[in-house]
């Protein structure tokens, strides 16, 4: 299933895509979509889409999950991406978060905070947990896993590097989490290794690969994570970037008012943001 999330800001109903890309209204039965919900997503594949209300031309798309009670991200974890920064490949996953209010609608802009001059993009494949996850096998964790979903891990550069102590603080502007178009059930990506990511501005392309170059997969990290903390339900997991971020350009490239963002990842939908300055 392809679930998301539609109507002004604040004020969404859930729904989901028929076969024919068509958007059915889904809230008589699925009021919110978030981390309690995602247990009941059998019942919810058991509903005829033909039966539901179809929605002409939605005003908006919101962010596929009302809420996040855990935003994980994963630091240098495509090989390429680690190359153009610098880096070595980590011997584990660098774990790091953006708070749980940066999440905003695929379509939404995206705000320069006030003191930005080196806001960056980054593609990414999402991950969202289904079920508590605790010290988990990696032959078992994408039994935990509910869906997938594309990601765009906004980051002020200055602020997560220049600025003293923890990432967090580069990644956690209102608007950096665009998530969506659509939340995807695992059943739909049988082997999330192989899937392709891209990002262009302005029309550019910035970056084009797939998640096969990925130092540590979706199951791996998973499995790693619930070694150290229980994963809840609705937790999301940004699992990387792969090389072409703005940081990594020589010279260095970064976000303007006007400029226009699209990221998406194959079977996940395309996201399509535009830079605004609000400061």
């Amino acid at each position: 299933m392809k679930l998301l999330r539609y109507g002004p800001l604040g004020h969404e109903k859930t729904g989901l895509l028929d076969a024919e890309g068509g958007l059915r209204d889904l809230s008589e039965h699925l009021p919110d979509l978030s981390g309690p919900a995602l247990a009941g997503l059998g019942r919810i594949a058991a509903i005829d889409p033909e039966t539901l209300p179809l929605v002409d031309r939605p005003e908006r798309i919101g962010a596929c999950l009302s809420r996040v009670p855990n935003f994980f991200c994963v630091g240098l974890n495509y090989a390429r991406h680690a190359a153009e920064a610098g880096a070595k490949p980590p011997a584990e996953p660098i774990l790091f978060s953006k708070a749980a209010s940066a999440p905003s609608g695929p379509f939404d802009p995206i705000i320069l905070p006030r003191g930005s001059e080196k806001t960056d993009w980054e593609v990414e494949l999402g991950v969202v947990i289904g079920a508590e996850t605790h010290d988990i096998p990696v032959a078992r964790a994408l039994d935990h896993v509910a869906g997938y979903c594309t990601i765009n891990d906004v980051s002020e550069r200055a602020f997560q590097t220049e600025r003293g102590g923890q990432w967090i603080k580069g990644k956690s502007a209102p608007s950096f989490g665009p998530v969506g178009p659509w939340l995807v059930t695992a059943d739909e990506i049988p082997d999330p290794q192989s899937l392709r990511l891209s990002l262009t501005l302005n029309g550019e392309v910035m970056q084009d690969d797939t998640t096969a170059d990925m130092i540590f997969s979706v199951a791996e990290i998973v499995s790693y994570m619930s070694g150290f903390m229980k994963l809840m339900p609705g937790d999301v997991i940004a699992t990387g970037t792969p090389s072409g971020v703005g940081m990594g350009m020589s010279p260095q490239r970064f976000l303007r008012p006007g400029d226009v963002v699209e990221a998406q990842v194959e079977g996940l939908g395309q996201q399509h943001q535009q830079v605004v300055d609000t400061r």
